[in-house]
């Protein structure tokens, strides 16, 4: 099967990985890709959000199935056009990647399926959540527990230029829950936790993410599928029954609340960094279950957890989140690796044939173990191999662990 997969960060890299695992993978083509899955795939300089140009790349390269990473090129349509060429992708089209795409639509749809989410407000007033209502790379979330966070929030989520809204803070353990999904059939896959503020102890900005970890241990695997059937598998009924059928990962970012789970968001794609934790501690082949879905043929369809625990942590830039770093040389990225890390490239690049940061969140380094605690000491001792100018990441990924 010749596969073209769409993005170029760190979960894309970890897609690539789990991809060029299965025995029913003949190509595996990248576009753009970047240096990590470029030692995969052939890479093509093609960006994620060019659509005029990846159509012709994919007919070109007669791909039989196309995964695309990012969410903004499935808001843009790109599954749709791809579709319409009889191209077969793992991705939601336009319509129904409206579920990330706009927060408004979002509440629209959760209501409608009867899934419980937080109240929106009609009145600003701390504590409360400030929320971009379009996408906005993970940064569009403002937690505001003070009127000065709430001011600073308000700001910030109009500089952005586009609507926003306010709804209530909730309190709880959030999970992040996954759903493979065919447009009508819905597999959970393993739970993951991630950690969203820049700083240890949950300080600062948010970011993309800054680390994860799978499984979450308050949730057993019942437990997890049945979340996954309580917010995921009503939503992609009810997009179904709007015309607009749901076929990709559904991805559920979830507030376990006293009064029971409340859904805050739903994302259109595989989470990042979440993935990074989530694919190494798969068995099963990850191409064949896409594949099933992409066909509207998951079936009895099944990608089993391993016993082993998964920590990821995020190496980025200095500045991160105000701004990237590029140009940097990257040192200890082989020696990582030969602790049995895995090292997934997140914003690097090649320049004179050295490896250089290339972004926000430069690389991820993911570990495995017995347990989360021994999962969480490899990941460390395999990061402490690396080193790049303005270096950072968090000291608390998985603590608890250690308790």
């Amino acid at each position: 099967m010749k596969v073209l997969l769409v993005g170029s960060g760190g979960r894309e890299h970890a897609l690539a990985w789990a991809l060029a695992r299965s025995p029913l993978l003949s190509e595996l083509h990248a576009a753009p890709g970047n240096p990590g899955i470029a030692s995969l795939a052939s890479c093509h300089p093609v960006h994620a959000d060019d659509q005029a140009s990846l159509i012709p790349l994919a007919i070109e390269l007669g791909v039989d199935l196309v995964v695309v990473g990012p969410e903004a090129p499935l808001v843009a349509g790109l599954a749709d056009e791809l579709r319409h060429l009889g191209i077969s992708v793992f991705g939601p089209g336009a319509a129904a990647a409206r579920i990330e795409g706009s927060k408004a639509f979002s509440k629209e749809v959760m209501d409608a399926a009867g899934v419980p989410t937080a109240r929106s407000l009609a009145v600003a007033r701390p504590p409360c959540v400030v929320k971009a209502d379009g996408l906005a790379a993970g940064k569009g979330v403002w937690v505001c527990r003070t009127q000065a966070e709430l001011d600073a929030g308000l700001r910030a989520a109009e500089a952005l230029g586009q609507p926003f809204h306010v709804e209530e803070f909730l309190e709880g353990e959030e999970v992040s829950l996954f759903a493979l999904c065919d447009g009508a059939k819905v597999v959970p896959l393993p739970a993951a936790q991630d950690y969203k503020r820049i700083g240890d102890g949950d300080e600062g900005p948010n970011t993309g993410g800054m680390g994860s970890y799978s499984p979450v241990p308050r949730l057993s695997e019942l437990e997890v599928a049945e979340l996954v059937g309580a917010v995921c598998a009503p939503v992609v009924a009810e997009l179904a029954r709007r015309g607009s059928p749901f076929v990709g990962m559904l991805f559920a970012g979830a507030m376990l609340t006293d009064e029971g789970p409340r859904v805050l968001e739903y994302n259109c794609r595989f989470g990042d960094p979440e993935t990074q934790s989530l694919l190494p501690r798969l068995d099963g082949d990850l191409l064949d279950a896409l594949a099933a879905a992409a066909a509207g043929r998951l079936g009895g369809a099944t990608l089993a957890a391993s016993e082993n625990a998964s920590v990821t942590l995020v190496l980025a830039a200095g500045d991160y989140p105000a701004r990237g770093d590029s140009g940097s040389t990257i040192t200890g990225v082989e020696e990582a690796e030969s602790t049995g890390a895995l090292v997934f490239h997140a914003g690097t690049a090649l320049h004179d044939g050295r490896l250089v940061t290339n972004g926000g969140r430069i690389l991820n380094v993911t570990a495995l173990g017995d347990s989360l605690g021994e999962a969480r000491d490899a990941a460390y001792a395999a990061a402490a191999h690396i080193d790049f100018p303005g270096m950072r990441y968090r000291t608390d990924i998985a603590a608890f662990s250690r308790a």
